[in-house]
């Protein structure tokens, strides 16, 4: 993509692409802290992801964690449902945004590296 689409964006619409930006360095800084607490081992099932079979598993174990995060969403959004927690819709969409790039990373072979 070149440059001058992001430019045409970011001039037709200032508030949208900057609130992107800000919720992407948010997301950055939540994936930082959680990274930081809980370490990489939990994404990589104690593998090294050396072999395509460790990649699967890691993959299945980060599909199970969006795919409940998409039953949350349904009973707070679709179904309307109470929230008795404390984890909001907006902190379930953000923990699915960091799942989806945490699985591109787990791909690209740079997990832990």
């Amino acid at each position: 993509m070149s440059n001058n689409v992001i430019q045409k964006m970011e001039q037709k619409y200032p508030q949208m692409t900057e609130e992107f930006k800000r919720i992407q360095e948010e997301q950055y800084q939540l994936f930082c802290g959680k990274m930081w607490n809980y370490g990489t081992a939990n994404i990589a099932l104690g593998t090294n992801l050396d072999t395509k079979s460790d990649i699967k598993l890691s993959l299945t174990g980060i599909w199970f964690r969006m795919r409940d995060k998409i039953e949350r969403l349904k009973n707070l959004v679709v179904l309307e449902h109470v929230d008795y927690v404390g984890e909001s819709s907006i902190d379930t969409f953000q923990d699915l945004s960091v799942y989806g790039i945490l699985a591109q990373i787990v791909t690209s072979g740079k997990w832990g590296k």
